[in-house]
């Protein structure tokens, strides 16, 4: 008789790990199959975790009882608060984290962990009866049952590598690709796509001339990542601290690139699967970027005591001796010693649309998908569809409702949303831009926002949810006690401080954690209002605001490059289609509405709503 769990757990990465944890926890019997243990959790590009948007993500993880900000504070070895002179909706937290430690540490949680079993193999069929999944099926013919699969297969599924012409069959540098398992999920009706990534060289650390680099300190006391770190309790950072350095190319690297573009499999057309637009390789950003005479280049130490650095920034798949060129041509690499050349991957990709707001297809009950097999890219969009799956894995084996946060509660509800909505045409990336809620979903608030959701399924304490409300208790508390008194206007005053009030009398000393959140929700409150006021607007209405046929995308201020550029192919007749429009985000439908309301005489955007019938979208007349 073959072995039942209620869960299995197809892939063991950042998904994968936090899709296993959650079932775990949540009391279920579950398995996480892996081609290599000792590899679970290992952080194959980047050793960072957070980040623009990213950061936001993984604090609403923590929040919901998720494993990654936990994991980032005790591994860390460089804090930094992203975008810290700009407004609280768009700072982020970012650590980076000693390479191997991070992958032990997080091992060691899921070897600990209670209803949770590891199993080495590569699964390479579904078991499927009446609609539903059943299992699994190994290489080796053996079949373990199952209750629900979440397959969360990373750059595996028939993963190719490109290293200049030479290629070679694998997943990451040093792991087998998983065969097979694309052709079982063709044979079951879904469609697949194809993406590439790619990652840098890695360099020898005693060969770098870090005197020719500018020095990048991390924060001297950062904030912890995790809900769960108590520094009043328990060191923190745990790790030595580490320094980074900032280097940039030059126009003779730039040069070396030009001159071998033919040699990129990029380019030569070897590589046939999509890459991410904001992480493009070095030699796709010289083209791309033809008038820039320079670009940067962070230089990142693996770990205290690691003779590895990372080259954020240089990103490449051209052949190794070109490689060991262009680095030479980058100020403190004169002399650089490469130990890994950089490659690119391609692999095999389902379009998220085939998916339910659970992450469960639509096609198979019980069996879910979460990752980079959804065409996300990232540590952290992994890590949150690997939660999010894994949570309503377990609710539905329960009985329980499902979990589905809406928009205005969590980035990583806008994920999903726009995931299993609107679909991907190249590996996606969560931006604060992509949120029309960005201005309440805070780093700061994010325990406010989403601990009860994680204590109902079971993966909070009831302590740390106390813990959270207190604090809600006490910045509602606070908030009302200024607004009594009068202080609110004087609080918004942009030079105005909540500790300069408590430096005068005219306020309490509270926990920094708790004044922080205070003057965030007063500053906030007017632009929140506003933002609330658009939002009431109904689809109807955003299909009534017509985009005069002679309307200029181009002129609109402030729109990222991808958003000018969908615009401009699409020409959308109404705000209401721009906001359909793939990769138009939030922030650039504010723009356009900016714009808009200044080319209408009056002034008022309203006024451009009388101009199209309101009952039959379809019908909108030009003006």
């Amino acid at each position: 008789m073959s072995a039942s769990f209620d869960v299995i757990v197809v892939g063991l990465g950042h998904a994968g790990c936090e899709a296993a944890l959650a079932c775990a926890r949540m009391g279920l019997a579950t398995l996480g199959v892996t081609l290599r243990k000792d590899r679970a959790a290992l952080m194959s590009c980047n050793p960072a975790v957070g980040g623009t948007a990213k950061g936001h993500l993984v604090r609403e993880l923590d929040a919901l009882g998720g494993e990654m900000a936990r994991n980032a504070d005790l591994t860390g070895t460089h804090f930094q608060t992203l975008n810290a002179s700009k407004g609280p909706a768009v700072r982020a937290t970012r650590v980076l984290c000693d390479r191997d430690q991070y992958a032990r540490t997080l091992q060691a949680t899921l070897a600990a962990t209670p209803n949770l079993s590891q199993r080495e193999g590569q699964v390479q069929d579904l078991l499927v009866e009446e609609g539903a999944v059943r299992g699994v099926r190994l290489a080796d013919g053996e079949e373990i049952q199952a209750r629900a699969v979440i397959l969360t297969t990373g750059t595996f599924l028939q993963a190719l590598m490109h290293v200049g012409a030479q290629k070679e069959v694998g997943g990451r540098l040093g792991d087998d690709a998983a065969v097979g398992l694309s052709g079982a999920l063709r044979r079951l009706g879904f469609s697949l796509g194809r993406f590439k990534t790619g990652t840098p060289p890695r360099l020898e650390r005693a060969s770098i001339d870090f005197s020719r680099c500018e020095l990048q300190r991390g924060e001297a006391s950062p904030r912890p990542f995790s809900l769960r770190t108590d520094p009043s309790r328990e060191p923190f950072p745990v790790q030595p601290r580490v320094d980074c350095f900032l280097t940039f190319t030059t126009p003779r690297t730039h040069e070396v690139l030009r001159e071998n573009l033919h040699r990129s499999p990029l380019f030569a057309g070897e590589i046939v699967g999509r890459g991410p637009r904001y992480c493009p390789s070095l030699e796709d950003k010289v083209v791309r970027f033809a008038d820039r005479s320079r670009h940067q280049v962070f230089l990142e130490p693996e770990g205290p005591d690691s003779p590895l650095v990372y080259p954020a920034g240089l990103s490449t798949s051209l052949p190794a001796e070109v490689q060991e060129v262009f680095l030479r041509t980058i100020p403190g690499l004169e002399d650089v010693r490469v130990v890994r050349h950089g490659y690119a991957v391609e692999y095999d990709y389902a379009p998220p649309t085939q998916l339910s707001a659970t992450l469960e297809t639509r096609r198979i009950a019980g069996l879910s998908f979460a990752g980079q097999l959804n065409g996300t890219s990232g540590y952290e969009e992994a890590a949150f569809q690997g939660l999010w799956a894994g949570i309503n894995a377990g609710l539905r084996i329960r009985g329980e409702p499902a979990l589905l946060l809406r928009r205005s509660e969590a980035h990583g509800a806008v994920l999903i949303d726009e995931l299993v909505t609107r679909g991907v045409d190249e590996p996606f990336r969560m931006f604060t831009s992509r949120s029309e809620h960005r201005l309440r979903l805070r780093e700061g608030n994010a325990g406010r926002r989403l601990r009860g959701h994680g204590y109902r399924v079971g993966l909070v304490s009831e302590e740390a949810l106390a813990i959270s409300e207190m604090q809600a208790r006490a910045v509602d508390a606070e908030v009302a006690r200024l607004r009594e008194r009068g202080l609110i206007p004087r609080l918004r005053g942009p030079e105005v401080t909540y500790q300069g009030l408590v430096d005068e009398g005219l306020a309490p000393a509270l926990p920094e954690v708790v004044a922080a959140e205070v003057e965030v929700e007063v500053k906030y409150e007017g632009y929140i209002a506003q933002q609330e006021r658009l939002l009431s607007r109904t689809s109807e209405t955003w299909d009534g605001l017509v985009i005069p046929q002679t309307f200029e995308f181009t002129d609109v201020r402030g729109l990222s490059g991808e958003a000018r550029e969908r615009l401009v192919a699409s020409r959308p007749q109404t705000v209401g289609e721009a906001r359909r429009v793939p990769g138009v985000t939030a922030v650039a439908i504010s723009l356009l509405l900016i714009h808009l309301r200044r080319s209408v005489p009056t002034g008022d955007v309203d006024n451009v709503f009388v101009t199209a019938p309101r009952a039959v979208p379809s019908a909108i007349t030009k003006t």
